[in-house]
């Protein structure tokens, strides 16, 4: 200690004797419970002015039992200090959380039913950590600022550095509630509130410096949201401030993360992490078995408990046997032990003789029966119970099933069929409460056995005739009962008791706690299983005791009713749960003349866990003045299967060396680090890290003990360790009923020594209680099995981390004892989750504030990082029957997305420390001619793919003639004049509009004319065409052709939403430099319209020519161009990553991939073709526009907009006009498979039929969507659609088209491959169905005339066959380049032109910029030749690098889609390393926060990602272009300006 400061020479001789021998301890590895000495008057020596107000607040009122000596680690409510220390520290480093974004709408809260509890905090059966009475807290004492203590200075430069504003709550240890003593206002209180500030900036301030408040941070954020969502900033100018703020948090990990390693092929991707050389490790000798004082021979003990209740019932029949009380605490009955012996009588005859026909027999000795009855009626579950035993049938409690959605009432029939049970007692109130069908009868409960309910009240049992006596046998190995438990995962079992442990019992409880006959007890608990039913309805009766059962329900409205009862029956015994000392304590000053002088034993039957301390200290505070012996405290340890484990009784204790007075329990503090290893060390440095715990007493009398490892064999521990207690004993649970192999694990378990070997030959009883033999053999345990959660590699305890998260002031935002704790298994390790439920007064700032504190407290104090902590609405989370929380049920809601959360906060960043390292990226360098360097193996295929030769086909007369399609159109409107091209149909499948050869070439002219003189263009000069999809459009096509100029095709705006879309056309516009828009007349009235001078400058169009009503007049001349190298068209797209790119298609080009796609589909005038798909660019347009006029087949047109007024439009044309080839969009076939998918049967009694399409082939510039795809042709196979009709083409800016399924050649085939290899840049083929695999299509054979080849983007060398790289391209019609007004096509040229780095140099290569492979399949061409096949796996500009590895957003998408059934679409894209998920929500907004942890999880697990912002959006907010592309920068540009109007965005910590 004289490190610490701490000026020994002045401390009292005894405390330094003390202090040396502590020092002793500590040297030697022992452990030391401290054990604080009597109350003594020297109270002068205090400790210095602690950080805490409280501490002022406790040593200014006189305690009734601490000397001032006594070290404040003692102190049971350590951990709220704990709490606020580890708190106050975090203050120093600014907590910059970004608060989570919510739509108003969005924060429904449920009604709050009348179940609630009367008091403010509101309870439930875990409701135990105490909350202290505020009282006058005085000014801190004046002291030298050179002797102040680093805690006191801590919290100084806290307390100057914030102001008392209601944003922030404030941090005090008391309940906040108005006091007639105000604090003085100028003692601020300590607080914490978020600072928009970059995290890890230490913060020091002067005491008066003034702060801005968290107010009016919080104003300065929302006035920049605001501004943000009415002005479009440039997306680089700036960053949402909470992303910002996000990004600062993440700036540097809290912790050094773990060791990694990434093993590409490897079956595990995580590793685990070296061993810390500092991890405790157990240092003491091997545990001795700890041996219970021998169990007594006491003469008039009864051979069976039967005989007891026979005994009393004849010879003591007035004695009071048990006091039911109403719903206000009065007494409704009392039953003595002769009417308690007479009705059991009565049922036990009822059971065995009455309840078949006269013959038959239903129940036999040995049968089970369920009893089913309410807390409130004791006196019938008595009866019932010992009518059982006396009947010698098997009673099974369970609780009352209140209806179908009960938690874990399935399972609860899994253990009624698993005992075999078929018949239920119940009373006749309790039947008529039970839910019925409409007809009256008993619902029949999911997963229950079909039962037969039998009603018990007396009026309904047969009086036995004099002669007939129950068989009572002496107590034998037969079950006499079986008890339920609920364990970890929710499954419930049945432990049977048999009849002679269940009487060892009795007497093991009787002999621990001196029971005496005709004593009085008061109970709480439930009677119908543990404690409630060992102490309350089997030991009562073997002692002639009187028990008074105080239900949950009356405790409910009057929480202080069984403090009364103990008062007015002068009991000696009360049987307890840690809730109800708190709540008793919470309602004590009502009633000041209560005595509990009398009780000799308050047993706590929640004693065991370690945060019972705080609860039973307090409640010693306070009624010790009522008379309530600090010894008459009893804690014990229980379960099911080993039952009683340990109790502290009064004679347990010798005097404490030294010291007169009264004995005190023992206390450890342990340190939570070596907790979480197993192991025990007394906590010296860090007091924030303590866990305080109390001892349960000594072993059961006539029981063995031993303490082994958890896991594993069943070692004995060390005498340092931490490991579960088994128990021999005549006195324990004997099985699980019906499970025989969990029985041996748990009921049959030999321990073994450190070398493996039995340590003998009887057999221990698991307890699944953690913790460790103290002192004087005194039992200490620190936690459940059940309640253990281990992540990587060290175990933490749920009631630890509960008691913590109580700590953190929650009185203003949840409610304390409805809180559960639970781990999921996320990405190879366990991550821990916390669900409260919120307040309904709680605002969302005090909710976000209590959130992060628990963050940082369980963070400081757990040393471990919490996933995701939820709020729901109160009175939402499923409860056990006694109000506590039903933990599996509530993680199953959890993992289902069923919880409907109020308020989430997930914080991935800080526990996810496994994941694998981020790749760093070698140089590439080029090797020698031949062979690239990690590219290129010599002698392996280089991964090309070619298509047929484009050759001279057949009308080779037509193509030496007309090498421009407009001599082509000539020369068919000379030809063939009445051949039609076109035929337009409108939604009900009607022809608008046809355009035979001639007639199109006389529309052609008419506009060419309008040109020349109304718009007065010259040869050369740009014209953007402005059409909806029709024939008008290919009519000014031409007709700029006729001209001279150059057609720009571009979407018109909608005029539904010109602010969106008209700004677009003004850019093209601008962009191509046109001299002249042609366009109809409707369209020109919207163009000039005031909604349109809202989002554009309308006075600055070029000239608009009207083509609807021209003049009959033919151009002078119709223009030729002088080589085929002119440009005929431009193209203009936007990309899916937001780039508008125009590219020049040259005349050369036109006739190339007409041609190429004749070959392909073999294209003639006797054809016809339907298509359904937007014209506007790509390979739509050319099918749209060209082709026909090339290859003279019949187009019939479908505009994709009348989908939306008739879905079945495209599929009744198919079948209407006997189409054999069509072509599609992917949103045209998701509409489909969407809307029409369920019907069908509708559309064949409609006459639909698909049999004629031979194939569908889906126009795309991406990866094929296989799961589309393979849907389309399942939902449509019933009206006749063939499965291998189905297959996708792929265009790119640079070619539009490079592959095409045509009619002949193989099926398009499909490959599996590892996605993990994929992020590498890597192409490994595994099996269908392999884990992590990525199915991917063939994206159609590729067109006659073209080559591809697949390169290294970064070295240019060709890769070899099944590489992935970057799809080079070869054919005559690639596009010419990017059109840029201002001639920068040298930036781009490397597009268009590009030569390999090695290998063929001379071949002139376009770059398409999309990643895929080549693979050579076993299908054979026409020719014979292998078949080629082209994997295109997607684009380049789209690709996330996250961790060094390269990620495409569908993969990612997919994933997300599939997290929940409310995802209707969703998008990712990156914002500086952070990714960003942003999902469309089709259920209704109390889904929307499910969907975070979901979406978290699963990006998480399958891609090794952590999400750092989820935003959850309404459907149609994630922009699509015309070919069904997500517009993922459009997106991400509308999301950094705040213009998506989300309805919830979560910032992952």
């Amino acid at each position: 200690m004289a490190d610490r400061g701490v000026d020994l020479s002045a401390l009292p001789k005894e405390v330094r004797d003390q202090l040396a021998e502590l020092d002793l301890e500590l040297s030697e590895g022992e452990l030391y419970i401290p054990q604080p000495p009597a109350p003594s008057s020297s109270s002068s020596h205090g400790p210095p002015p602690s950080s805490s107000s409280r501490y002022r607040e406790r040593r200014s009122r006189k305690t009734h039992r601490s000397g001032g000596t006594r070290d404040d680690r003692y102190r049971s409510d350590i951990h709220t200090e704990a709490v606020q220390a580890a708190l106050a520290k975090h203050k120093e480093e600014k907590m910059a959380l970004p608060m989570p974004t919510k739509r108003r709408s969005t924060y429904v809260q449920s009604p709050i039913e009348t179940r609630t509890p009367p008091d403010s905090s509101s309870g439930s059966e875990d409701e135990t950590s105490v909350r202290r009475q505020s009282s006058l807290v005085p000014p801190p004492p004046v002291v030298n600022p050179n002797q102040q203590s680093p805690d006191s200075w801590i919290n100084r430069t806290v307390q100057g550095s914030s102001t008392s504003s209601s944003a922030s709550s404030t941090l005090s240890h008391g309940e906040a509630k108005p006091q007639p003593h105000r604090q003085p206002k100028s003692q601020p209180q300590p607080q914490y509130k978020p600072q928009y500030q970059p995290l890890y900036q230490p913060h020091y301030q002067q005491q008066h410096q003034p702060q801005p408040s968290a107010h009016t941070a919080a104003v300065t954020d929302m006035l920049a949201h605001n501004v943000h969502r009415h002005h479009f900033f440039p997306v680089n100018s700036r960053v949402s401030t909470k992303i910002q703020q996000l990004l600062n948090t993440l700036k540097r990990p809290k912790r050094p993360p773990l060791s990694e390693f990434f093993t590409d092929d490897a079956e595990e991707i995580v590793e685990v992490p070296e061993p810390d050389p500092n991890t405790p490790k157990p240092e003491g000798r091997q545990i001795i078995p700890v041996k219970g004082e021998p169990l007594g021979v006491v003469s008039n003990w009864p051979p069976a408990l039967q005989a007891a209740l026979a005994r009393w019932g004849s010879t003591q029949g007035k004695s009071p046997a048990l006091t039911a009380l109403d719903i206000t605490g009065k007494t409704l009955y009392t039953l003595t032990y002769g009417k308690l012996w007479s009705r059991s009588v009565k049922l036990a005859y009822t059971l065995l003789n009455k309840l078949g026909t006269k013959n038959e027999q239903i129940l036999k000795p040995g049968d089970k029966v369920a009893l089913v009855y309410p807390n409130s009626d004791p006196g019938m579950f008595w009866v019932a119970f010992y009518g059982c035993l006396l009947a010698e049938v098997i009673p099974v409690p369970i609780e009352v099933p209140l209806s179908r959605k009960d938690a874990g009432i399935c399972q609860v029939g899994f253990l009624l069929g698993s005992c075999g049970v078929g018949l239920a007692l119940t009373s006749e109130i309790c039947l008529k409460g039970l839910p019925k069908t409409p007809t009256g009868e008993i619902l029949q409960f999911k997963g229950w056995p079909r039962l037969k309910w039998v009603v018990t009240d007396s009026k309904y049992l047969t009086k036995p005739s004099k002669e007939w006596q129950p068989h009572i046998p002496t107590a034998n190995t037969d079950p006499a009962y079986i008890e339920y438990k609920a364990s970890k995962d929710g499954t419930v079992v049945g432990v049977a008791v048999s009849k002679v442990a269940m009487l060892t019992h009795c007497q093991a409880l009787t002999q621990a706690c001196n029971y005496c006959e005709g004593e009085t007890l008061v109970n709480v608990l439930d009677f119908k299983k543990d404690m409630g039913l060992w102490h309350g309805v089997l030991t009562a009766v073997m002692n002639r005791i009187h028990t008074i059962s105080v239900p949950y329900a009356v405790m409910k409205a009057c929480p202080l009713s069984w403090v009364q009862r103990v008062h007015i029956h002068k009991a000696r015994i009360a049987l307890v749960k840690c809730r109800d000392l708190h709540w008793a304590m919470m309602a004590h000053r009502d009633q000041r003349d209560t005595s509990l002088a009398s009780l000799h034993m308050l047993i706590v039957a929640d004693g065991a866990n370690p945060w019972s301390v705080s609860s039973c200290d307090a409640f010693l505070n306070v009624f010790q003045s009522h008379g309530l012996k600090p010894e008459a405290v009893c804690p014990c340890a229980t379960s099911p299967e080993a039952m009683t484990v340990a109790i502290r009784r009064l004679d347990g204790y010798g005097l404490l060396p030294g010291v007169p007075g009264t004995p005190l329990p023992a206390r450890a503090i342990l340190s939570m680090g070596g907790l979480s290893h197993s192991v025990i060390r007394v906590n010296t440095e860090d007091k924030n890290s303590a866990l305080t715990v109390q001892d349960v007493g000594h072993v059961m009398p006539g029981a063995l003990m031993c303490i082994v490892r958890p896991d594993g064999p069943p070692q004995l521990c060390k005498t340092d360790e931490i490991g579960e207690i088994i128990i021999n004993s005549r006195a324990g649970g004997n099985m699980y009923y019906g499970l025989p192999g969990l029985t041996k694990n748990t009921f049959e378990v030999i321990p073994v020594n450190a070398n493996g070997v039995p340590i003998g030959e009887i057999p221990f009883v698991r307890s699944g209680l953690l913790g460790f033999v103290g002192p004087g053999s005194l039992i200490f345990v620190v936690g459940k099995i059940e309640g253990l959660l281990m992540v990587s590699g060290r175990r933490h305890n749920a009631d630890d981390l509960v008691a913590t998260a109580l700590a953190v002031e929650p009185v203003k935002t949840v409610y304390r004892g409805r809180i559960a704790v639970f781990s999921v298994t996320v990405f190879y390790d366990e991550r821990v989750v916390i669900v409260a439920e919120q307040r309904p007064g709680a605002s969302e700032e005090d909710s976000f504030q209590w959130m992060s504190r628990v963050l940082q407290a369980i963070d400081s104090i757990h040393q471990v990082g919490l996933y995701c902590l939820a709020l729901v609405p109160a009175n939402t989370l499923p409860k056990t029957p006694l109000g506590g929380i039903h933990t599996s049920d509530t993680k199953q809601f959890f993992l289902d997305g069923n919880l409907h959360p109020c308020n989430i906060l997930m914080c991935p960043h800080t526990c996810v420390t496994n994941l694998p390292k981020p790749r760093q990226k070698q140089p590439v360098g080029v090797g020698p001619a031949s062979v690239m360097v990690g590219n290129l193996v010599a002698g392996k295929r280089i991964a090309q793919a070619v298509g047929r030769d484009l050759g001279m086909i057949e009308d080779q007369d037509l193509v030496r003639k007309h090498q421009y399609l407009t001599e082509a159109l000539q020369w068919r409107a000379q030809t063939d004049a009445d051949h039609v091209l076109f035929v337009l149909l409108n939604a009900k499948g009607v022809t608008v509009s046809t355009a035979t050869c001639v007639q199109l070439h006389k529309r052609a002219e008419k506009i060419a004319a309008a040109l020349t003189e109304k718009g007065s263009i010259n040869t050369g000069e740009n014209v953007v065409l402005l059409y909806p999809p029709g024939i008008d459009l290919i009519a000014a096509f031409y007709g700029c052709l006729y001209a001279g100029c150059v057609p720009v095709n571009v979407r018109p705006p909608h005029p539904q939403n010109l602010a969106a879309t008209l700004p677009t056309v003004r850019m093209i516009i601008d962009v191509s430099g046109s001299a002249c828009i042609l366009t109809t007349q409707s369209l020109m009235r919207t163009m000039r319209s005031k909604e349109a001078a809202a989002s554009v400058n309308i006075k600055t169009w070029p000239t608009i020519i009207d083509t609807d009503d021209l003049p009959r007049r033919r151009p002078p001349q119709i223009y030729k161009p002088p080589t085929a190298e002119m440009i005929a068209y431009l193209d203009f797209s936007v990309s899916t990553t937001g780039m508008l790119t125009g590219v020049k298609i040259s005349h050369a080009a036109v006739s190339a991939i007409c041609r190429s796609i004749k070959l392909q589909c073999e294209l003639y005038s006797s054809r016809q073709i339907a298509i359904c798909l937007d014209p506007y660019c790509g390979l739509g347009f050319v099918l749209w526009c060209l082709a026909s006029v090339y290859s003279g087949h019949q187009s019939v047109l479908i505009p994709p907009f009348e989908l939306e007024s008739c879905l079945s439009l495209w599929l009744s044309t198919l079948t209407q006009y006997r189409i054999r080839d069509t072509f599609c969009s992917y949103s045209v076939m998701e509409l489909c498979t969407k809307g029409l998918g369920t019907q069908t049967e509708l559309l064949k009694a409609r006459g639909v039929n698909l049999s004629c399409v031979r194939s569908c082939v889906v126009i795309a510039e991406e990866r094929p969507r296989l799961a589309l795809s393979h849907s389309f042709s399942k939902l449509f196979k019933d009206i006749g659609l063939s499965s291998r009709a189905v297959s996708t083409a792929f265009g790119s800016r640079v070619n539009l088209a490079v592959c095409l399924q045509g009619t002949t050649g193989p099926d398009p085939c499909t490959v599996y491959v590892d996605m993990k290899s994929l992020r590498h840049d890597r192409v490994r083929l595994v099996e269908r169905g392999a884990p992590q695999s990525l199915p991917l299509m063939e994206s159609g054979k590729i067109l006659p005339g073209v080559r591809v080849i697949i390169v290294n983007p970064e070295t240019r060398g060709p890769l070899g066959d099944s590489h992935l790289g970057e799809i080079w391209v070869n054919s005559p019609h690639n596009a010419s380049g990017y059109y840029t007004i201002y001639g920068e096509e040298s930036l781009q040229a490397n597009h268009f032109n590009t030569k390999l780095s090695f290998g063929d140099p001379q071949t002139l290569w376009a770059r398409t910029g999309y990643l895929g492979f080549v693979k050579r399949t076993e299908l054979l061409e026409a020719n014979g030749d292998r078949h080629d096949a082209l994997f295109v796996v997607g684009s380049l500009d789209e690709t996330l690098e996250l961790r060094g590895l390269r990620y495409h957003p569908i993969d990612i998408e997919i994933s997300v889609s599939r997290a929940h059934r409310s995802i209707a679409e969703s998008a990712v894209f990156t914002w500086t390393n952070l990714l960003v998920v942003v999902s469309e929500l089709c259920g209704s907004e109390q889904d929307a926060l499910d969907l975070v942890p979901l979406i978290t999880n699963v990006v998480l697990e399958e891609h090794h990602l952590i999400v750092g912002v989820v935003v959850i959006v309404d459907p149609g907010v994630i922009p699509i272009n015309s070919r069904g592309e997500k517009q993922r920068m459009h997106l991400r540009d509308s999301f950094l300006a705040d213009q998506l109007d989300p309805i919830y965005v979560a910032y992952n910590m």
